[in-house]
C-alpha cells in the first residue's frame, strides 16, 4: 500500500483540477488522519444507530450478511457500524485513498471485526464474479465520474439476490442550499473573528488557508448531485431490480450545515461538550421533524440525502 500524502503540493493540486481521480486520493488522503474527528465520526452507539438506521430506512433486508463489501469507505465509518449492528458478518473495505483504507483496517483491528481492505476504484471493483452478498457506501457515489460503469460493476460482484445499499448521496436541490449556507457561514465567521472582541474565536492564518484549499479539492471531487428519479436510473440501467430511493433530513440540513461549517471555522477548543450536545440534541429533533411530518409534506427532492437501494436478480433457471 502506498504511503497517504498528507500534504499535497500547490502543483498536485492545480493538477488535480481537471483529474477527478487524483483529486479524490489527494483530498482523502490529506483528510485521512483527521477525518473522524472533522466529521464526529465515532464507532460507539449513537454511530452504530445512526448508520442502521440509515440502511434501514431504505432496505427491507436487515441481515445478518455473510460478506459485505464498501466503496469509497473513508475511514470505515458505515461498513463498520454496521457490522457492528449486525447488518454484517465480514468485511471488505476499499477506497482510491490508500490513507483512508489504512485507517479503516485499524479501525476495524481495533474493534475486533473481520474486516480486510484494498485499495480499489469502484468503476474496476477487484473482486470476482458473485463474491459478495451486500455492497454499501455512505456519501461516495457521487465522488465517481462513470456511475453506469460503478452500478455494473456492483451488480458483478454481488451473488444473485444480494442487495446494495447507499446512502448519504446530496440531492441536487439539496446540494444548492448546503453549499450557500456553508459558504455564509464560513464568510460570516472568519470576518466576524478578525474583530478585536473576538479574535480568540479564531483559528491561525494558516489552518484557515489549509481548509481552504481542502475545499478547492472538495469542489472538484464531488462529481454528481441527484434527483431521486436519476439515482434510480443509474440502478436500474445496470439490471437493479426492487429499486427504491428514499431521502432524508431538510430541516436537519438547514440547521447542520451552518453548524458543521462554525465547528471548522473557530478552535475546536472554544465550544466543548454542551455545544457538542447542543448540535447533536438539535439534529435529532429535526430529523425527527422531518421523518414523521414534513416528509409527508415535501417532495422528496427537496430534502438533502438520497439513499438508494436494489437486488441483483437471480438468473432465469434459478427462478
Amino acid at each position: 500500500m502506498a504511503a497517504p500524502n498528507a500534504n499535497p503540493t500547490q502543483a498536485e493540486v492545480d493538477a488535480a483540477r481537471n483529474d477527478p481521480k487524483l483529486a479524490n486520493v489527494l483530498y482523502h488522503d490529506w483528510e485521512a488522519g483527521t477525518y473522524d474527528e472533522k466529521w464526529s465520526i465515532s464507532y460507539d452507539e449513537r454511530c452504530i444507530t445512526f448508520a442502521v438506521d440509515r440502511f434501514r430506512a431504505v432496505s427491507p433486508d436487515h441481515g445478518p450478511f455473510e460478506h459485505a463489501l464498501e466503496l469509497g469507505s473513508g475511514t470505515g465509518f458505515f461498513l463498520l457500524n454496521l457490522m457492528q449492528g449486525g447488518i454484517a458478518k465480514r468485511g471488505t473495505v476499499t477506497d482510491l485513498s490508500p490513507g483512508m483504507v489504512e485507517v479503516a483496517v485499524r479501525n476495524a483491528e481495533g474493534l475486533g471485526l473481520d474486516v480486510d481492505g484494498k485499495v480499489a476504484d469502484a468503476e474496476t471493483i477487484p473482486m470476482p464474479d458473485d463474491s459478495v452478498d451486500l455492497v454499501v457506501g455512505h456519501a461516495v457515489l457521487h465522488h465517481i465520474p462513470d456511475l453506469d460503469q460503478a452500478f455494473r460493476e456492483i451488480l458483478r460482484v454481488l451473488k444473485p439476490g444480494g442487495r446494495f445499499v447507499f446512502a448519504g448521496e446530496p440531492t441536487r436541490i439539496g446540494d444548492l442550499y448546503a453549499r450557500k449556507l456553508g459558504q455564509a457561514t464560513w464568510w460570516a465567521t472568519t470576518t466576524l473573528t478578525k474583530l478585536g472582541p473576538l479574535q480568540g474565536w479564531r483559528r491561525p492564518q494558516a489552518e484557515l488557508d489549509e481548509s481552504s484549499r481542502a475545499a478547492a479539492l472538495e469542489a472538484v471531487v464531488d462529481q454528481h448531485v441527484f434527483d431521486p428519479e436519476r439515482l434510480e436510473r443509474f440502478a436500474l440501467g445496470a439490471g437493479a431490480v426492487d429499486v427504491r430511493c428514499v431521502t432524508e433530513e431538510f430541516a436537519a440540513a438547514l440547521f447542520g450545515w451552518p453548524v458543521r461549517t462554525f465547528e471548522a471555522a473557530v478552535p475546536p477548543e472554544k465550544l466543548g461538550f454542551p455545544w457538542a450536545m447542543f448540535a447533536y440534541r438539535g439534529w435529532q429533533r429535526l430529523s425527527w421533524l422531518d421523518e414523521h411530518v414534513l416528509s409527508r409534506v415535501l417532495p422528496r427532492g427537496l430534502f438533502y440525502n438520497a439513499l438508494v437501494t436494489g437486488v441483483k436478480p437471480a438468473p432465469p433457471d434459478a427462478l
